[in-house]
């Protein structure tokens, strides 16, 4: 029987023919076919390393972290509470010298009966403790906000708990050693010539202390907070840098907060560094940025600048020093003629 004709015009469809696999052959003669290649993901890569929570999982997450953090603040409290006297002998070291040095009894006075107990023996271990925990509040911060990060950038855990503890720490030796030292001195001189005599309670003294400190110490935390909102892509440090100057006017309406003087010298003080630390934040998040457009920095031109810079400031201060009589002194303003 004659098959069908099919007529002129007619178009047969377009059919995909899939290739058959081709078989591997085994070394012992049999042969396999090879697996189906793997569904395309839905991710670009990057996110294999972050983990799924829910928003129970979650509060569940943040409740063990708030746990595990007042845990190391108990432990580090009853360690400072065996050394409280030797805490309290360095905390009032800097009234001892600001009053000997303006010519009056180094002593602080004892108002109420109850003020030892909740200075000394409480206030003072309280603030230590916070001290001696950061690192490990830190920790439990970065292990909450972990999950949500990228794999690579959870590299980042050990560099930003050791740079935030140590600016942390650092703040807190500036305010020791320079602007809670000024300040004070520059408060109670301040009726030396009209006739008065200071009488400073522990307790009034100790509040202006830790406000000091714990403020100048928070404040240092600034390239970690810029870092940090880079790295979760809030901010960006072109827009940080090119709105630098809105930053540097909350900076000085910061400084002449937490400033515990009125004159523009302590208030200065305050914010130099922290305009330094904004800028030195800016360039931590360039630099993150630059790690993740896989370029990198030109750290041998810019050593060799600053290298430069630091060998004509060092020559400079070799002239004025041995051509007119100018001497250094360890204190403000380090030059004296």
């Amino acid at each position: 029987m004659d098959s069908p004709v099919e007529p002129k015009g007619a178009q047969t469809p377009d059919v995909e023919v899939v290739p058959e696999p081709k078989a591997i052959v085994k070394s012992g003669g049999g042969a396999r076919t090879p697996p189906p290649p793997p569904p395309p993901s839905d991710g670009d890569g990057e996110e294999e390393g972050m983990l799924r929570m829910s928003f129970l999982e979650h509060l569940e997450e943040l409740r063990s972290r708030l746990i595990k953090s007042l845990i190391g603040i108990a432990v580090a409290f009853c360690i400072s509470l065996t050394f409280s006297n030797q805490l309290w002998a360095f905390v009032s070291r800097p009234a001892v010298a600001a009053l000997t040095s303006l010519g009056y009894e180094p002593q602080l006075v004892q108002i109420s009966p109850m003020e030892v107990i909740n200075i000394i023996w409480f206030k003072l271990p309280v603030v230590v403790s916070i001290f001696l925990s950061f690192p490990w509040i830190l920790y439990q911060l970065w292990a909450f906000i972990s999950p949500g990060l990228y794999r690579r950038e959870r590299r980042w855990a050990v560099p930003f708990i050791l740079s935030a503890a140590g600016l942390f720490l650092l703040g807190g030796i500036f305010a020791y050693f320079v602007a809670f030292r000024f300040g004070l001195t520059f408060l109670l001189g301040l009726g030396r010539g009209n006739y008065v005599k200071p009488m400073v309670s522990i307790t009034e003294y100790f509040d202006l202390f830790v406000n000091v400190v714990l403020g100048v110490s928070l404040v240092f935390e600034l390239p970690v907070l810029i870092f940090f909102l880079t790295l979760l892509r809030i901010a960006s440090p072109a827009f940080l840098f090119n709105h630098s100057r809105y930053a540097i006017l909350v900076i000085f309406i910061i400084a002449a907060v937490v400033t515990p003087t009125p004159d523009i010298f302590n208030m200065m003080l305050f914010a130099t560094p922290m305009c330094l630390l904004f800028y030195v934040g800016i360039f931590a998040g360039y630099l993150l940025v630059l790690r993740r457009e896989n370029r990198r920095f030109p750290w041998r031109r810019t050593l060799q600048i600053v290298l430069t810079v630091l060998l004509l400031l060092a020559l400079v201060l070799y002239v004025v020093v041995t051509k007119y009589g100018v001497k250094l002194v360890p204190r403000w303003p380090f030059l004296v003629h």
